[in-house]
């Protein structure tokens, strides 16, 4: 699949409204809904947000035979106060079999309201050894949006055997991100909004600010607000260059809890770039934690 002026470099990763419609009867596909809420904490609570499912609307309407994955819930470590952060291979593992993916499957990976609860599975899948997931452009919303089939009956799949092959790498904690500060061969991507960037506004998840000498390439300008769907690759690596995202960097991005840096981290997998890596509990844990250095404006 060719963006109109640039090239995927896995366009498999990647698959359209049209073609998943007409693909819904492939034996093989596994379609999946991610999505999930993040509702204002109490003030008194160090919490930067309330998680909620997005179940009870996948019960309300989906897209055909879709299943549901709550990453929250399911996929993500609940040993820790940080919310989203990866599971051990024997949990995720666990929970991809009891869902039908393992070998010879094809995964499409959905959400409502925003696509980095795909992307963030994308990721999942990819730092575990899976590669045969792909995310669809525009998920939920442009599908409704264009009138799609939907159903309102739950499906599932057949259990099958997820076989995790984890990649060093691709999730790191925060000693990654404190060598890489001073290296003059990282990068180091902060994927929130550019109030937050600067520390412009206070933070929901603690000291104002960002982790020093970070870029910015929020994750709201890699997605076309009237589409939902990743903007052109030209307009994507244009985004990068301007913020000096170098292709020999090593990679770290990060936001506030993992999630919405993972869009960037998709497109530039796209783009050709090669030493890629999340920072998980980003400023989730950054921001709270006095040890570390932080910089504002």
């Amino acid at each position: 699949m060719a963006d109109a002026t640039g090239e995927y470099r896995d366009p498999q990763a990647l698959v359209q409204t049209d073609w998943l419609e007409a693909s819904l009867a492939d034996p093989a596909l596994r379609i999946y809904d991610c999505t999930t809420y993040l509702l204002p904490a109490d003030a008194e609570t160090e919490a930067p947000y309330i998680v909620q499912s997005g179940r009870a609307d996948y019960d309300n309407a989906h897209i055909p035979g879709a299943d549901f994955l709550d990453l929250q819930g399911e996929l993500s470590d609940n040993g820790t106060r940080l919310r989203f952060m990866a599971p051990s291979e024997a949990q995720f593992s666990a929970a991809m079999s009891r869902h039908g993916i393992g070998a010879g499957t094809r995964v499409i990976l959905y959400s409502a309201g925003n696509i980095m609860w795909a992307t963030r599975l994308w990721w999942m899948l990819r730092a575990f050894g899976f590669d045969r997931a792909a995310v669809l452009d525009g998920g939920w919303d442009k599908w409704i949006a264009e009138g799609r089939a939907i159903s309102t009956e739950p499906s599932s799949y057949p259990p099958a055997q997820f076989t995790a092959r984890p990649r060093p790498g691709l999730i790191v904690d925060k000693g990654s991100v404190l060598d890489a500060i001073d290296d003059d061969g990282a990068c180091v991507i902060n994927a929130l909004n550019e109030q937050y960037f600067l520390g412009e506004e206070p933070s929901r998840y603690g000291r104002p600010g960002r982790i020093p000498g970070s870029v910015g390439v929020s994750a709201a300008t890699l997605i076309d607000p009237d589409t939902n769907a990743f903007v052109s690759l030209p307009q994507a690596q244009a985004r990068f260059d301007s913020a000096g995202v170098g292709r020999d960097d090593r990679i770290i991005a990060y936001c506030g809890g993992g999630i919405s840096a993972t869009i960037d981290l998709f497109l530039l997998h796209q783009l050709g770039y090669d030493d890629l890596t999340l920072y998980d509990a980003s400023m989730g844990e950054w921001a709270r934690d006095e040890s570390l250095p932080i910089e504002r404006g």
